[in-house]
Order: structure tokens, then sequence, then C-alpha cells
């Protein structure tokens, strides 16, 4: 059974000027081992790795109902690749499956997370 569903659209440039004038942002929007995957980008797909994860962190606090904040922080949810690239919720404090989908244009950022009870 659907949990909840939550959406999110994010402006890339502005994610990357946030990060030019405060170094430390990535940092708190990124978990550690998240850390470690945007490290190995640079221009454009660094800003659009972090762009996709701010938004899908906000489209995850949107679908468990919090908002971000007290109960949900961004160092509360993780999202790293597959292999094969799809990205997947490794870290979470809803106890059931996360799905979460996050697709780029060239300005923008757009996620999607459902959440899902278990059984």
């Amino acid at each position: 059974m659907i949990y909840g569903t939550g959406i999110d659209l994010t402006d890339i440039d502005r994610v990357f000027k946030v990060q030019s004038h405060l170094p430390k942002f990535a940092e708190r929007i990124l978990t550690d081992k998240e850390q470690i995957m945007y490290k190995k980008y640079s221009g454009k797909r660094a800003a659009e790795f972090l762009a996709g994860r701010f938004s899908a962190k906000e489209s995850y606090s949107k679908a468990f109902g919090t908002g971000l904040g007290a109960e949900v922080g961004f160092q509360d949810i993780e999202i790293l690749d597959e292999s094969s690239g799809k990205p997947v919720v490794t870290k979470q404090p809803f106890n059931g499956i996360a799905h979460v989908s996050i697709s780029h244009t060239e300005s923008y950022v757009m996620t999607q997370v459902i959440l899902e009870e278990r059984g």
C-alpha cells in the first residue's frame, strides 16, 4: 500500500550558486557515501548530482509527510546509485520501501519519491 508520494522541481544553477558561495553546502546535503560519489564529478555533472540529491530528499520528506526539518533532515536520507545508474534509497527513517526517480533537463532536476508500506 502506498504511504505517500512527493515530487520536487529544483533549478540546477541555483543549487550550483549556493554551493559556490557556501562550500559546506554539499556536506550539509550529502551523506559521507554520497559525497564520495559527488567528488567524482566536476562542473555541470557535479551540479546536476548535488541538485538531484537535494531535490530527491525534498521529495522524500514530502512523501513522508513532514517536510525537511526537525523530524527528517538531509543526513537521514541516503540515495546511492546501483551499477546500472539507478538511484536507490539506502538509508531512510521510513520503515518501508522507498522508490525514487531523478530526471534532468538542461536547467532543472525533477524528482519523485513513492513510499510503500511493507506487506
